[in-house]
């Protein structure tokens, strides 16, 4: 964790204001904004690409003069959030430090990027601002403003960046956690696993049950009626016991015919089952090795199978 100007007085003072600029209008942005200002922080701008967005970030948060581009009325504020999208970030640092110049001394700026780490404001800290990054690991689905306690925040940074990230957190009702910035790749990864990825394989799912002939509300209903079983299982007894399927069991027959009714979808749908199995067999066995080799076994058994029937894979 980094120690810089940032720890002097002038910037123990803006750390103590609780006010806020937020450049960024988007989902993430318009939701912390809100929650921030409804836990009592003092939102003084709201910024973004049009001043239509500003206007209607600042509208949905409740507070915040709107305001397009990045005006300079931010160094107002004694932190600056930026919630931008993740290839927007090292840019906008860029623009800001050019901008701001040493005004930038004392204050604290904090990305919600998941992935990159506080490096990326790298140009901010070079005019004395402590820098940081904040992500919340949360979903944002622009609706509504998700309920955000107990949620872990993901937090590095200088140490004064930290300390607010914190704070911030805390305020929230989140739980504050450090992480490596050289980690956040992987630790963000993990998110899409358990979220984008999830919904994925939950529609993919869905679409199978589809062409089996149910209507998508039947198939939709019963899918994530398993799923949330399954899930209240894996919290309850852990991901052996929570563990379901024919590969759980060893009923390498099974998973053969799977296979073989797969072949008649598009490919991403056998490539992933494959692929799949192999992870269950990796993540959720207590001896993988057999279960992987068996998988390779049905894989080449159907392979040659078929191209002595003068099919393909």
């Amino acid at each position: 964790m980094r120690i810089g100007v940032a720890t002097q007085p002038r910037g123990i003072l803006a750390w103590m204001s609780r006010s806020l600029a937020i450049i960024g209008a988007g989902r993430v942005g318009r939701a912390l904004g809100r929650r921030l200002r409804e836990a009592g922080w003092r939102v003084i701008v709201v910024s973004a690409r049009s001043e239509s967005s500003a206007k209607n970030a600042a509208r949905f948060i409740g507070a915040g003069r709107p305001s397009a581009g990045v005006p300079h009325s931010i160094m107002g504020a004694g932190v600056i959030l930026l919630t931008v999208p993740d290839d927007a970030v090292a840019a906008l640092s860029c623009e800001l430090a050019k901008r701001a110049g040493d005004e930038l001394k004392g204050k604290v700026v904090l990305h919600t990027s998941g992935a990159l780490g506080s490096a990326a404001l790298e140009p901010l800290r070079a005019r004395g601002a402590a820098v940081g990054s904040m992500h919340p690991l949360q979903t944002f689905s622009g609706f509504n403003t998700p309920p955000l306690v107990g949620k872990v925040f993901a937090i590095e940074g200088d140490e004064l960046a930290v300390r607010m990230a914190r704070r911030m957190a805390r305020a929230l009702g989140g739980v504050p956690v450090g992480i490596c910035p050289r980690q956040k790749p992987l630790y963000h990864a993990a998110g899409v696993f358990a979220a984008g990825m999830c919904l994925a394989l939950e529609e993919a799912g869905v679409q199978m049950l589809m062409n089996a002939g149910l209507k998508r509300r039947e198939a939709q209903r019963a899918l994530l009626s398993l799923t949330r079983q399954v899930l209240e299982h894996y919290e309850k007894l852990g991901p052996q016991k929570a563990w379901t399927g024919p590969l759980a069991r060893g009923d390498f027959r099974v998973v053969a015919m799977h296979e073989e009714a797969l072949r008649g979808l598009r490919p991403e749908f056998l490539d992933a089952y494959r692929a799949l199995n192999r992870l269950a067999a990796r993540t959720l066995a207590r001896e993988p090795e057999p279960l992987l080799a068996q998988l390779a076994t049905i894989s080449e058994t159907a392979q040659l199978f078929r191209k002595a029937k003068g099919g393909y894979e």
